[in-house]
């Protein structure tokens, strides 16, 4: 399995490939992941000058631990293919599917990104794939397109299409988004790849953007989608575990080692009843507390 399958994802900011000065040094403002855009940021007569400035950012710039995502256009266009044959020569280290609806969407990807791999002598596998889902009828799907490749790393709500597909709109309460939200979260639990929310775009309400943020967070996504180098502060703050939750945790999973090896199943630790089951989560926000840099243990 590639290594980058379970990389740090908290923040996966969306940049226009075609425009020089976005995507030179986007790095500076420190997102775990780029998504540089040839679909819907792109007019449909500068599709060849967008994956012209794609090719040779991914060839020539440095973007310093960045991942770098690619959106190519969807397949009922007749852009897609060259698009994953243009970010595969690049470099790119995964291709993000827009308007995913089957499992078979993710497997004409996965076919593509194989061919394009041997074509330009990249070594099998290293190029991911995650899907965005934009319909009821792909969040109804989630699971299938969870499980359709090995390549496949998570799945990303888009709120704007599919809140269109609802017959309802964007609100900012997320009343709209909690379904799809809870069925898309549950189905990337169940098959061990990640989860990413939508984009907020009123700039202006950094306040709503926080709660936003907060709610997915609390739901058990791994990320979210962002628009402006300002928002990224706020989410990886809210996705670094808190000093307090970190000492829990070290104190979690010594003492279910130290019990397990003694035969005890419950215990307590800090006056709170803990077993087995509490083990994943405490040592999951060890690994997020030392990828997010705030880690100062020794486990």
């Amino acid at each position: 399995m590639n290594p980058d399958k379970k990389r740090l994802r908290r923040t996966m900011m969306f940049l226009n490939a075609q425009k020089p000065a976005l995507i030179k040094d986007p790095y500076i403002y420190r997102p775990d992941s780029l998504m540089l855009d040839l679909e819907d940021a792109v007019a449909e007569n500068q599709k060849d000058a967008a994956r012209f400035s794609l090719y040779h950012a991914l060839k020539n710039i440095d973007y310093r631990g960045c991942e770098r995502v690619v959106r190519i256009n969807g397949l009922e266009t007749p852009f897609w293919q060259e698009d994953i044959r243009c970010a595969v020569a690049g470099g790119c280290d995964a291709i993000r599917l827009p308007k995913t609806e089957s499992a078979a969407d993710v497997k004409r990807v996965e076919s593509a990104v194989e061919e394009a791999e041997k074509e330009f002598s990249i070594p099998e596998g290293k190029v991911l794939i995650m899907a965005a889902i934009e319909s009821a009828r792909g969040v109804m799907r989630a699971m299938e397109i969870c499980e359709a490749s090995e390549r496949l790393f998570g799945i990303a709500l888009s709120g704007g299409d599919y809140t269109k597909d609802l017959h309802t709109h964007i609100t900012g309460t997320g009343i709209e988004l909690m379904g799809a939200r809870q069925n898309m979260v549950i189905a990337a639990r169940a098959t061990g790849v990640q989860c990413f929310d939508t984009v907020y775009t009123d700039l202006d309400n950094m306040e709503g953007f926080r709660q936003d943020v907060e709610t997915i967070h609390l739901m058990g996504f791994d990320g979210k989608s962002i628009v402006n180098p300002r928002q990224i502060n706020i989410v990886h703050e809210i996705f670094t575990p808190s000093e307090k939750e970190i000492i829990f945790s070290e104190k979690v999973v010594r003492e279910i080692d130290r019990k397990r090896a003694e035969g005890i199943g419950v215990f307590t630790v800090d006056g709170k009843m803990i077993d087995i089951a509490f083990y994943d989560g405490a040592k999951r926000t060890i690994e997020l507390a030392k990828a997010s840099g705030v880690y100062k243990g020794d486990l």
